[in-house]
């Protein structure tokens, strides 16, 4: 049996309010780049001490937490949930808050480094800034992992077509046989404006695309033109390439086709 040790720790980080107005010492605060994973809720600790490393009374405070994308683009906005407890004499976790970065938060960020900042409320509404070492610096670093939770591959969209005797065909996409089984989904997606026709899905087993290329039908669907959302179709198989067909001109009628493997 082949044993592998696994840690269950919880990522907590300490942060600097300059309460006093001064610092009492002056070198940095090592902090730990955080790691957050797509495809799961994450909770991140933060602790808040003061300029001489002492745990601060939050009680009064509300924490808030924001975090920006490469372009410095809000992407991110939390209240923190202190988990402080005390009775009248001992404090428990003095001065700690959690901030929940959820599954959604991170939905459509795709995998980089993104930047927080964290501030504080207190019962006034003024704000109060914290810092993440004693050189005042505000900001820290989180990446954005999604090599725990592996989601879909990204959608193909197809809105090209070409004529041919009165039938217009779209570009070819790979319908990536690689990494499908015998049972593999495909997923069509048809976005059209008031288009009237008929437009087939079709499939090939030819390694390489050319005009010679033949070409099978998986799937026809009709259309009135009076169509609002989008319609979908699903097939099964494993291909080589996929491509659409109109029988009528979709040009501005058919305004997009979305396909994932």
């Amino acid at each position: 049996m082949q044993l592998t040790q696994r840690y269950l720790v919880n990522q907590q980080t300490i942060i600097t309010a300059n309460e006093a107005g001064h610092v009492t010492e002056y070198k940095p605060v090592y902090q730990n780049q955080l790691k957050v994973y797509k495809g799961i809720d994450n909770v991140l600790e933060f602790k808040l001490v003061n300029a001489d490393q002492k745990a601060l009374d939050i009680s009064s405070y509300t924490p808030k937490f924001l975090a920006f994308d490469e372009k410095d683009a809000l992407v991110i906005e939390h209240d923190g949930v202190s988990i402080q407890t005390s009775d009248s004499t001992t404090f428990t976790n003095k001065g700690v808050f959690k901030v929940t970065i959820t599954e959604n938060d991170l939905l459509n960020l795709e995998s980089q480094y993104i930047k927080y900042t964290i501030y504080l409320v207190d019962s006034s509404s003024d704000k109060i800034l914290t810092y993440t070492n004693s050189h005042f610096g505000a900001h820290n670093i989180i990446y954005v992992a999604d090599d725990a939770f592996p989601g879909p591959l990204k959608t193909t969209s197809i809105s090209t077509f070409t004529e041919n005797n009165d039938v217009w065909y779209s570009e070819s996409i790979d319908a990536q046989p690689g990494i499908n089984g015998n049972e593999a989904l495909h997923t069509a997606a048809i976005y059209t404006d008031s288009y009237s026709g008929s437009v087939d899905i079709q499939t090939t087993l030819e390694n390489q695309v050319t005009h010679t290329t033949d070409w099978a039908t998986v799937k026809t669907i009709s259309f009135t033109g009076s169509e609002t959302q989008p319609v979908y179709a699903n097939f099964n198989g494993v291909f080589s390439h996929i491509r659409v067909s109109a029988s009528a001109n979709p040009a501005s009628k058919i305004t997009k086709i979305l396909v994932r493997n």
